[in-house]
């Protein structure tokens, strides 16, 4: 079918997966810098190589390596804070600047009193009583006041994004969930998070992470975008230009029953008031049921009628996320120029105890649209932030372990 090579060399375990702009911002099961380098450095298509693609460019780690190599990129993401993050990462900001107004920041902050602050309204954020304390509440409207009132326009997002994270951070959800789940009540009155002190060790993180990536003397220009692959790739993002190479982490399902990038994400899109902030999860691949579906599939026919068998709803819902892949596969093929390569970074993600072999139906994919399956390695995950446990299910206490394995699918375009 499609052999798999499994290799150490692919698991860069004790590596630092934070240079350059790479430690700006979590996100959920992020790819880490050193794949998408090595695909740059060994799986490079034969010729002219000036234009790299990501589909699903999440937190944007394809855009920055291939920004640091000298080569354009295009990156698309449907969620507003992925864009948010890459846009961030990918811009070379004047530091001077951004320290002057750090400092401007830390002196406004040093004047804060309570009693001085209006009445604001939060109907934007849900439940927002529940999530937050009164007091980190007034202190997170007055950091976003300070910025959105003062921040030159060309580098508001890079406190915007510190901001973000803060955000998140200040609020009862647990760590180290990307669903939004509230700590203990014996913990809240433990909870001692000052969104000030958080938000300036944040925005130093990132000066630091800044400054490396300055050091690049040719960056290769970026554009981030929001369009959505399942739908089609708007020609003018291109400009009459062909990818010569795809360097990406899609999604391993739909994101209400696998990694939930838009729980995650609602902190940041509700409180900026993002468009769709509370339906991220619906939008992306698989979110809308459907009944009709388009592909055909031999790789993993056996898997799905086992599904099937044992539960039609789960088989329902598999089959529309594959639908969705199939299609945003469809169409990133028609961009990539012959000869071009493209790389996809999977897992094989279980449902009902039942593994999908999710590499091997994204090189049949990949194959009915044109290309050749030239290798598929197999690599251990230390370092991709995901959770530990999932609920496939939905369903309380029905957990399991999730996957410790991440195939990297490539094929050259024919």
């Amino acid at each position: 079918m499609y052999p798999r090579t499994y290799s150490s060399e692919w698991d860069f375990k004790n590596v630092n997966t934070k240079e350059y702009t790479h430690g700006y911002h979590n996100y959920p099961a992020m790819m880490i810098p050193q794949i998408a380098r090595k695909l740059l450095n060994e799986y490079r298509p034969e010729g002219h190589f000036g234009l790299l693609f990501d589909p699903y460019m999440g937190s944007g780690t394809s855009l920055v390596e291939a920004s640091v190599q000298g080569i354009d990129s295009i990156g698309t993401d449907i969620n507003p804070l992925a864009c948010l993050i890459a846009e961030v990462k990918t811009t070379r900001y004047d530091a001077n600047r951004l320290k002057e107004f750090l400092q401007f920041l830390t002196e406004r902050l040093e004047t804060y009193d309570p009693r001085l602050q209006g009445e604001y309204c939060y109907d934007h954020i849900t439940k927002a009583d529940y999530w937050y304390s009164a007091e980190n509440l007034a202190k997170l409207r007055f950091l976003t006041d300070l910025i959105d009132a003062h921040a030159d326009r060309s580098f508001v997002n890079f406190f915007r994004l510190a901001l973000s994270e803060v955000i998140r951070e200040s609020s009862y959800t647990r760590n180290g969930e990307f669903k939004r789940y509230r700590i203990a009540p014996s913990k809240i009155s433990k909870f001692d998070v000052d969104p000030f002190k958080l938000f300036i060790r944040k925005v130093q993180r990132n000066l630091g992470g800044l400054s490396a990536y300055s050091t690049v003397a040719h960056p290769g220009r970026t554009v981030v975008s929001n369009f959505n692959t399942i739908d089609g790739i708007p020609q003018q993002i291109f400009k009459g230009r062909k990818a010569d190479m795809i360097i990406t982490s899609p999604p391993y399902g739909d994101s209400k029953t696998t990694v939930a990038y838009g729980q995650f994400s609602r902190w940041t899109n509700e409180w900026f008031q993002f468009e769709n902030a509370q339906k991220i999860d619906s939008l992306l691949m698989g979110g809308q049921l459907k009944t009709e579906f388009s592909f055909r599939t031999e790789t993993i026919a056996r898997e799905l009628e086992q599904i099937k068998e044992v539960d039609r709803r789960r088989y329902v819902e598999v089959m529309t996320f594959l639908n969705d892949y199939h299609r945003s596969i469809a169409h990133v093929s028609s961009v990539v120029r012959s000869g071009g390569r493209v790389c996809y970074v999977v897992g094989n993600r279980t449902v009902k105890g039942i593994q999908i072999p999710l590499d091997h139906f994204t090189a049949e994919m990949f194959e009915q649209n044109g290309f050749r399956h030239e290798h598929t390695y197999v690599r251990s995950i230390t370092g991709k932030r995901m959770p530990s446990v999932t609920s496939p299910s939905n369903k309380k206490g029905a957990n399991m372990n999730t996957m410790h394995s991440e195939y990297i699918v490539i094929l050259k375009k024919e």
